[in-house]
């Protein structure tokens, strides 16, 4: 079930670019966060923040089949919000700018702290930080320019290696004499937000699995779609929840929240902290960590570097953008100077690893953002669309996107209401510079299309 004679990718490969794009930076890093924010209940924000982004993912796999075109992420709303070409394109847009800032900050952050766990597992590197950062950026876009198999058959390896890794952890961590169960109570209250501390943590352990859409947002490339697209998705899903609770349940019975919220260096490092101070009488370890946390970033710049680029290109395909971000490679069939500009932006971004909280909170809020769209446009596509034949259906009819709509929204009060105010400022100067963007493209375009008439 890998790739098949035409060079698309089967059941292994999308379950395998699925399972690396998600298994990343967030457990490594991000893990901390949500613990020292909400202790012990952390584990409920990881599986809330599952739950809501498999049903995202089962909508967007429903979109591809009736959208079955790459770039879905501009292409499902521009095609089914919007009373007119002009209105969906407009939506197309809204959702793809977000979308792009998602990925962006998933891939910088990524190659951010693959320099931090260089770092601390070989501190001769200390003094190279953004250069690891760069370096990383631009070796995984070459990469995905060599061909999207080439970058399957990549992340199949590394998978296998990460995941094998991880369980080496849970299996000294939990068995190694040092675990207590006792530090998992008081479940609700230990973290520095409070009993409600797992709410507001459940967006940032949504970017954990931002990549579920991955291969919706590829289906051109994909064999078999309307199959093999659900199919990577449950596989996927599956394998990285019960990676991520064990992950979850061996760090919290061996760090606290106490500790990271006194050590807040540490947050960024959950992981490495649990053996640096536990588990020190295995010296291995660390580096083991060190090397399994390089691996997961990896795959996770792999992924959504290769997804931005295919988001610029619909972009540019729409006409919004410059044409010549539409264009692919006679060879590959990959969006060769759309993927160049992603490794230039990416690599400008994780130049400035001081910004790394406001570029992991301001690309969770362009998740939620993608993710309410997307439940928005599935209800309207059904609508436009009922006599699609032989597709996927996402179950539950329209109680889904209207269910995961509204945990979005209740996951963002309490960040609101304890003074988050000013990530949604940096989110409308971000967005400003996106409507300057469309406003000129889309002047381009129309009065193009003046001439013609």
């Amino acid at each position: 079930m890998s790739n098949n004679q035409n060079g698309k990718l089967g059941l292994l490969d999308s379950s395998t670019i699925l399972i690396g794009g998600m298994i990343g930076s967030a457990i490594f890093s991000l893990s901390g966060m949500t613990i020292l924010n909400a202790g012990p209940a952390s584990i409920l924000s990881w599986i809330i923040a599952a739950v809501v982004l498999f049903a995202y993912g089962l909508q967007t796999a429903e979109l591809s089949t009736i959208y079955p075109r790459s770039g879905g992420i501009f292409v499902f709303p521009s095609k089914s919000l919007g009373k007119n070409e002009k209105q969906g394109r407009l939506w197309g847009w809204i959702s793809a700018w977000a979308y792009l800032f998602g990925c962006w900050a998933g891939a910088a952050f990524s190659a951010i702290y693959v320099s931090i766990y260089l770092g601390v597992a070989f501190p001769a590197l200390n003094n190279y930080q953004v250069p690891m950062a760069i370096a990383t950026v631009v070796i995984c876009g070459l990469l995905n320019l060599v061909n999207i198999a080439v970058t399957g058959k990549a992340n199949t390896i590394l998978t296998f290696g990460l995941a094998a890794t991880m369980l080496i952890f849970i299996v000294i961590a939990l068995f190694g004499g040092q675990w207590d169960a006792s530090m998992l109570t008081p479940f609700f209250t230990q973290g520095a937000e409070g009993a409600f501390g797992f709410m507001g943590a459940i967006p940032i352990a949504m970017v954990a699995y931002g990549s579920i859409v991955a291969v919706s947002f590829m289906v051109g490339e994909i064999k078999d779609p309307s199959k093999t697209v659900p199919k990577a998705m449950t596989i996927a899903m599956v394998v990285v929840v019960a990676l991520y609770v064990l992950v979850m349940v061996s760090v919290l019975g061996l760090v606290s929240s106490g500790f990271l919220q006194e050590n807040p260096g540490m947050a960024y490092i959950p992981l490495y902290a649990a053996a640096f101070t536990k588990l020190a009488a295995i010296p291995w370890l660390t580096k083991l960590i060190s090397i399994s946390a390089v691996l997961a970033l990896v795959t996770t710049i792999l992924v959504v570097m290769a997804l931005s680029a295919r988001a610029l290109q619909a972009c540019a395909i729409s006409g919004i953008l410059p044409k010549f971000l539409a264009k692919n490679n006679e060879k590959t069939g990959v969006p060769v100077n759309a993927q160049f500009i992603v490794i230039l932006i990416v690599g400008a971004i994780s130049a400035f690893p001081s910004f790394t909280n406001l570029i992991v909170n301001l690309g969770s809020l362009c998740n939620a953002i993608v993710v309410a769209i997307i439940c928005m446009t599935i209800v309207a596509a059904r609508k436009r669309n009922p006599s699609v034949q032989n597709g996927f259906k996402a179950p539950g009819g329209d109680i889904l996107p209207i269910a995961t709509l509204i945990i979005i929204i209740a996951a963002y009060i309490p960040g609101i209401l304890s003074g988050g105010w000013q990530l949604w400022a940096w989110t409308v100067g971000y967005y400003l510079i996106g409507m300057i963007i469309y406003y000129i493209g889309t002047r381009k375009l129309d009065s193009n299309k003046t001439i013609e008439m």
